[in-house]
Parts: structure tokens; sequence; C-alpha cells
């Protein structure tokens, strides 16, 4: 039996927890995976897994090898992937991780499009709004809204993005005039705790300096589609993502403010782990999702 049998059973025994659901999961004989992992480990001359009747864990030596297995077998893989892509449709499994607003929202619709059109692939998406560890967590792309900063991953833009600063027309009359953003220190404002600078807001002036504005209201949520709901109802002013306040804005319903000093510097990326051979999965997604936006956007 070659080497490379013996470390996918290893790894598909450590990424199931356990002999008897990697067996369920693999189709494969849990005699048979404990066969192989044996083989592997007196060709190693280490113990890799410690077993026992109740328990299941790796040893410090399993810990180093499953790291650096996983990440040579991804490559063979994607080898293999570049080399097919051109004769068959997408195949394997593609692990996404998206936040839960962009999800929830109008442009969530662009991963379920995705899927419809590769139906041989399966797509399991973490919507989830934190930002994940790509290579410890095994996801092979994130979908991410935010300023894009220097982490080690390789990032496309696939859209711009912008925030609005919003309220009724109601509640503008009511609380009014706001000339300026520092005016927004005085009034009521729905705080999305989804913001890192909670009950603070970053404006950006003409000359391109910076300024903050300390913010409180009645309401403090970590749900955009709440937050514009509190704003619908006049509650208090609220900034939210284009693509769930848009359709309130072009209908009349809410009024934007202040938008000379919204910062546009964020957007819409895709972002995967640094790779010899990106696989033709993560590629042709990204792909897909940048024509998408530029279709729907």
């Amino acid at each position: 039996m070659d080497t490379l049998t013996r470390i996918r059973a290893f790894i598909d025994v450590v990424e199931a927890e356990g002999f008897s659901a990697a067996a369920r999961k693999t189709g494969r004989s849990k005699a048979l995976l404990s066969k192989y992992v044996r083989e592997l480990e007196d060709e190693l001359g280490a113990l890799l897994l410690n077993r026992t009747t109740r328990q299941f864990s790796m040893t410090e030596a399993g810990h180093t090898y499953f790291r650096t297995a996983s990440d040579i077998l991804k490559e063979i893989d994607n080898l293999a992937d570049l080399v097919r892509e051109n004769n068959q449709q997408l195949k394997g499994r593609l692990k996404i991780s998206v936040p839960r607003t962009f999800m929830d929202a109008d442009v969530g619709q662009s991963l379920i499009d995705f899927a419809k059109e590769n139906p041989n692939l399966s797509l399991e998406i973490a919507a989830e709004d934190r930002f994940v560890d790509l290579i410890e967590e095994g996801f092979d792309v994130a979908v991410r809204v935010t300023k894009l900063e220097d982490s080690g991953m390789i990032a496309r833009k696939i859209s711009d993005f912008r925030v609005h600063i919003c309220a009724t027309q109601d509640f503008v009359e009511r609380h009014g005039p706001l000339d300026h953003p520092s005016d927004l220190a005085r009034i009521p404002f729905i705080i999305d705790t989804n913001n890192r600078a909670q009950g603070t807001i970053r404006f950006c002036n003409p000359d391109s300096t910076w300024f903050n504005v300390s913010v409180n209201g009645p309401i403090e949520v970590n749900s955009p589609h709440a937050t514009l709901r509190a704003a619908l109802a006049g509650i208090g002013v609220a900034i939210i993502p284009d693509f769930i306040a848009h359709k309130s804005i072009e209908n009349g319903d809410l009024v934007t403010l202040f938008n000379d000093y919204v910062p546009t510097d964020r957007g819409i990326y895709a972002v995967y782990p640094h790779r010899r051979y990106l696989p033709a999965k993560v590629r042709i997604f990204v792909d897909y999702l940048h024509n998408w936006f530029r279709k729907n956007g």
C-alpha cells in the first residue's frame, strides 16, 4: 500500500475525530483505516495517535505531521484539479466562509447561483460574522467585506462596497438641522455592534483627513437588518451597508446623510490562502463572483 493512501487515512481519521466516524464518512472499514494508520506510524517510527476505547487524541508528533501532510495533500489534489479542469465539470467540496449579513442579503444569491451552475460541486457555506482562520479551520475561500489589510492571504476585490448614514425624512426634520457629521453626537443613533469600533463612527474630510464621532442611542444590535428596521421606524440614524439599505433609499423611505464624508476605502473581497497550485474550484468561484457583481451590482 502506498504512502499517500496511508496519509489520507490518517487525515480522514483526524478530521473526523475518530476511526468510527472516519469509516462512516469514507466508506472504508474501521479496521482498514486502523491498519493504514498503524502502517504509517511503523513507516515513520513514531506514534501519531493515542488510542483508547473512549478517547482519541493526537500526539505531539501527530500534530506536526498532520499540519504538513494536509498541506502536501492539498497541493497534490490542487495540481490534479488544474490538469483535469478543462476536461470535466467541477467536483468535490468547496468550503466557504461568508459574513451572515452578506448571506442573508440579496447579494447572498450569488452563492446560490454558483451552486446551481455547478451541481457536481458540494458547497459547505459557513455564514457567521467573524474572521475565520482559513488555514487552521480548513476553509478554501472567504468572502469578506472589509478594508483590505496585509494578512498573508491572497485577496481579489470582487465588488466595491459602501455604507450609508441614513434616517427617515421625518426623523431628520425633527432633529435637524444636520449639517456636519459631528451633529450625530447629539441625536439618537442605532448602533450595529458588528462594527469593530462600537459607538464611534469614522469619517473622512474632503481634504482626506480623518476624524471620529462618538454616538449613542436607544438600540444596540448585532444585525444590519434589525438596524435597518429601527431606522425605518424613525428611532434614530443608522449606518447600514448599501446592499441592505439600497431599496429603502431608492424608494424614499430613507434619506442619506453626509455622503461627502463617508469613507470609500472598503470593498467586498474573496480571500484565500497562498498556494502554489490554486484549486480550480477556488479560481472559478472567485471569477464567478466577480462577474456576478458586474452583472447585478
